[in-house]
């Protein structure tokens, strides 16, 4: 139990402990009762799985979280501060607002629709925030309440039964599980493992023997240096390695985030259980062979703390030890979970204590420990193992990679992932005597794409009553990029809106109107689009059609902030001919606040002449695109007709670098 619950009122309902907010007049005789009925009932008490229930609650349902563990908040109390957001103006709605929740608990101040997000944070700040969530709707959650059966009429889910005999039932079902459960009990089709790159037409999918987190020293991969017969040391594949791009039922590493510091007060490292030094021979090696670190992150969260994740070619990702792990029961994936700890506490044991690692290593390890003051009730130890990618769901619509990159953008858009297409290494193999990783992928998206609203209900065949904002229909590179947990708040809380449209309407999920979603769902501050745009204004893209250009103009996505798709230059070439115009069709006359965009570059120009033509005539306003990058720049307010009879000029008259043409934006003063 996280101690920010502990203020809570527990009760323990056979083998189920339920957690029931304070004061907020439910009955604890029909919670506690045979069969819990409710407008909303959630699989897993992760951050999707609290925003979910969140989210029926402002919109006037009930909900309630069944979690078959005994920890509440996922990854985002269970070690993982250090949010990955990709492009962090991208999150909206709930997930923006718990962000600006913890950074108003940091400062003391009341959270306000205008304080700043707080991206990082140490494990129990974020605990309080949810709890304070749970609290405010009054959000039942069952804890150890592990799924037993689903029951189905037709092609709706009745109700899911847990090991306890326990029924919940309802409408309205979410899978917010990291590993797809209630989705897979239910019936629904899923995918593990990694699609062919000719699958979906992508060409960063399957295997990937690429250069990041690898070995940068040969190391020997056998028991004997040099003698293949005696044998490969722990953790390295027999198999040999397949071309790049083949598909395989391979998935990306585990490990556990670890909240580490330097403070006089931290815990030693533990020396675990089945500790065998034979586990680490391999890292041994490198370091013999010269590597000197790092062996893990350390990214402060604040408290002199640390968020502490995998790094380098060997370190607290156990590769290879969790293929089984999507479709295992509950005994072999506690097994498993038991497996990651003992290597990764044994991984820290080692480089703090291995009197073969020379003295600078040692000393530096040891240096670090667990914080005191977090994961009290497990030992200071992460109670959450970071189940990177489990079960996917295969739904009328699958993100790929071309919708990380922007090729295909999907029209019932309902939020926006914006980070980097990211697996971490699925095996460990040989290449020509020597050991190397496979696996590891970091290719960068051009900015925020939307996420499908098919993409997070089943098909139509399969369930009409269902939701999986978290295991969601994507390959496992298109999944690399949207697994954030912003991303998952973001989604539940679609999914949570959809399901209360759906149930008021007396339709399958799959008949929800898409449009009233979206429109609900901007009410509540979600951010379908990228870029945003404010109420009225005009955006003029580079590719839009009111753009004119003389001369050559070179699109480019090179460096970012770019609006759209790409920005264009001159080619530093050109100068006076090159000329690009953004001309705006303006619903109505008056006035208007003029901003161009550029991507910024010591290679710009620093004396770009803009001209803007408006209702007084021409006005010439001189930029530095050395500077200001990836932001609106004001021109200024001008009064402007309505129609097509204002616009802005980029020319190349004189400049002394390239100059960039990326768009023009009108905004009614």
């Amino acid at each position: 139990m996280s101690p920010a619950l502990t203020r809570r009122h527990l009760f323990r309902l056979g083998g189920a402990t339920l957690v029931v907010a304070a004061g907020t007049g439910l009955g604890l005789p029909a919670l506690a009762a045979g069969t819990v009925t409710v407008d909303l009932v959630i699989y897993g008490a992760t951050s999707a799985g609290i925003m979910a229930a969140v989210q029926m609650r402002r919109l006037g349902g009930t909900a309630v979280i069944v979690e078959p563990g005994s920890h509440v908040g996922g990854l985002t109390t269970g070690g993982l501060g250090y949010t990955d957001s990709g492009t962090s103006a991208a999150i909206g709605g709930l997930a923006g607002e718990f962000y600006r929740r913890v950074y108003a608990r940091y400062q003391g101040t009341p959270v306000t629709p205008d304080s700043p997000m707080r991206l990082v944070f140490e494990p129990h700040v974020a605990a309080e925030v949810f709890d304070d969530l749970l609290t405010e709707y009054a959000v039942p959650v069952y804890l150890n309440a592990p799924l037993a059966t689903v029951a189905r009429t037709g092609d709706r889910i009745t109700g899911l039964v847990t090991d306890n005999g326990q029924l919940f039932a309802g409408p309205m079902f979410v899978d917010a599980t990291y590993e797809g459960d209630l989705m897979a009990a239910a019936g629904v089709s899923y995918a593990v493992g990694r699609e062919a790159n000719t699958a979906y037409g992508e060409t960063v999918n399957g295997v990937q023997l690429r250069g990041e987190h690898q070995f940068t020293r040969p190391v020997d991969p056998y028991v004997v240096p040099g003698s293949p017969a005696s044998g490969l040391l722990p953790g390295i594949s027999a198999a040999p390695v397949a071309p790049n791009g083949t598909g395989d039922d391979r998935i990306q590493a585990y490990n556990f985030r670890m909240c580490l510091t330097q403070a006089a007060g931290r815990v030693p490292f533990p020396q675990p259980a089945g500790y065998d030094p034979a586990d680490y021979e391999l890292l041994l090696r490198y370091v013999q062979a010269g590597y000197t670190g790092p062996f893990f992150t350390t990214q402060s969260v604040g408290g002199g703390k640390t968020d502490s994740n995998n790094t380098g070619a060997f370190s607290t990702d156990f590769i290879g030890a969790n293929y089984a792990f999507p479709t295992a029961g509950r005994a072999q994936r506690a097994s498993l979970v038991a497996d990651h700890r003992t290597y990764q506490q044994g991984l820290l044991w080692f480089l703090a204590n291995d009197p073969r690692l020379p003295a600078t290593v040692r000393a530096g390890v040891a240096g670090w420990g667990l914080a005191a003051d977090e994961f009290t009730a497990t030992g200071n130890w992460p109670p959450q193992l970071y189940v990177r990618e489990a079960r996917r769901m295969v739904s009328a619509y699958v993100m790929t990679e071309r919708d990380c990159r922007g090729s295909v953008r999907a029209a019932d858009s309902i939020g926006l992932a914006s980070y980097t297409m990211d697996s971490h290494n699925c095996q460990r193999v040989v290449v020509n005597g020597l050991v190397k990783n496979e696996g590891d992928v970091q290719v960068g998206v051009p900015g925020p794409y939307p996420i499908s609203y098919r993409s997070i209900v089943p098909t139509a065949a399969q369930c009409a009553n269902l939701f999986v904002p978290v295991c969601l229909s994507a390959t496992h590179i298109a999944y690399g990029s949207i697994r954030m947990e912003p991303v998952f708040m973001i989604l539940a809380q679609s999914a949570a809106t959809a399901a209360k449209l759906a149930l008021d309407a007396g339709v399958p999920v799959q008949q929800v109107d898409v449009a009233a979603l979206q429109a609900r769902l901007r009410a509540d501050g979600q951010l379908l689009t990228w870029p945003p745009t404010a109420d009225g204004e005009i955006v003029v893209d580079n590719r839009a059609a009111g753009v004119a250009r003389s001369g050559v103009w070179v699109g480019s996505t090179a460096i970012g902030g770019y609006w759209g798709s790409d920005y264009e230059h001159d080619g530093n070439t050109g100068k006076g001919v090159n000329r690009l115009r953004f001309t705006p069709s303006l619903p109505m006359a008056g006035s208007w606040v003029v901003q161009v965009r550029w991507t910024a570059d010591p290679n710009r120009a620093s004396n770009v002449p803009v001209d803007v033509v408006h209702d007084g005539g021409v006005t010439t306003r001189v930029v530095d695109q050395r500077t200001s990058g990836g932001q609106w720049v004001s021109l200024g307010t001008y009064r402007f007709p309505a129609g097509t009879a204002g616009s802005v000029l980029i020319r190349t008259d004189g400049t002394d670098g390239y100059v960039v043409a990326d768009a023009a934006r009108f905004v009614p003063a």
